[in-house]
């Protein structure tokens, strides 16, 4: 069975309807509430992927977030044992960051409603395809200019990126396929939650598009798991038993 280490950033925001795409999938995962305990996962060799989610904080308030700065090690680790790495919002911008792109603070809460257009990077991918015409939620804190040499699979109707691959297996996506209403209703009640403006119209909007979004939803998970091979089983360490010998036979 598949097992995916997943970083939450805030209570509100988890792995949403991506949960029961990959419960399908017999696809288990364990979740790393780095923002209560500090705790990131130790070894990329016990799973399959790395998933690290949205989050209210931008990636340049290490000094406030200390864990931010070891979760780039976190990546690096995956990284270095060859396992998938998806971020969404704050995940994708992290994943920039590693990537060496330039971070900018403004605007902090970058929340709207656009149009996914694959670019000429993404003609023949998957997962830009998955999403070519489709209306998506972008939430990030803040936004990221990416290095030259990484060319973006998605744009919104400006031009502006919302998804990019690093390379194979790495992808960050600036629109959240696990958002639905009932999540970004959580972010509204989350005591001392910073929130967009305009957020009482990201909900009206994502309350009308709810059929479209989890259509969008699904699309993007089967690109995913085949486009990244998160179905297929990565060499893991072997679990020994210890047989202790307590001389009863003898």
């Amino acid at each position: 069975m598949k097992h995916f280490a997943v970083v939450q950033h805030s209570y509100s925001e988890f792995l949403g309807i991506v949960e029961s795409q990959l419960e399908k999938r017999d696809i288990g995962f364990s979740y790393f509430r780095v923002f209560l305990s500090g705790e990131l996962p130790g070894n990329a060799l016990t799973f399959d992927a790395l998933f690290l989610l949205g989050g209210p904080m931008s990636p340049l308030e290490s000094d406030r977030y200390t864990w931010l700065t070891q979760e780039l090690n976190t990546i690096a680790i995956f990284r270095k044992a060859k396992r998938p790495v998806v971020g969404f919002g704050l995940g994708a911008l992290l994943l920039a960051q590693y990537e060496g792109a330039e971070l900018h603070p403004e605007p902090y809460h970058n929340a709207y409603f656009t149009t996914a257009h694959a670019t000429e990077a993404g003609r023949d991918d998957p997962l830009a395809q998955a999403v070519d015409g489709a209306r998506v939620m972008v939430w990030s804190p803040g936004t990221a200019t990416l290095p030259e040499d990484i060319k973006p699979l998605v744009v919104d109707d400006e031009g502006r990126w919302i998804a990019f691959r690093a390379e194979d297996g790495v992808v960050g996506l600036l629109f959240r396929p696990e958002m639905k209403p009932g999540l970004i209703e959580d972010i509204l009640m989350e005591e001392g939650r910073e929130t967009p403006g305009n957020i009482g119209e990201l909900l009206e909007q994502a309350r009308a598009l709810w059929p479209e979004m989890q259509k969008t939803t699904d699309r993007v998970i089967i690109a995913m798991v085949r486009e990244l091979s998160l179905m297929t089983e990565k060499r893991k360490p072997r679990v020994f038993s210890l047989k202790v010998d307590t001389g009863a036979d003898v």
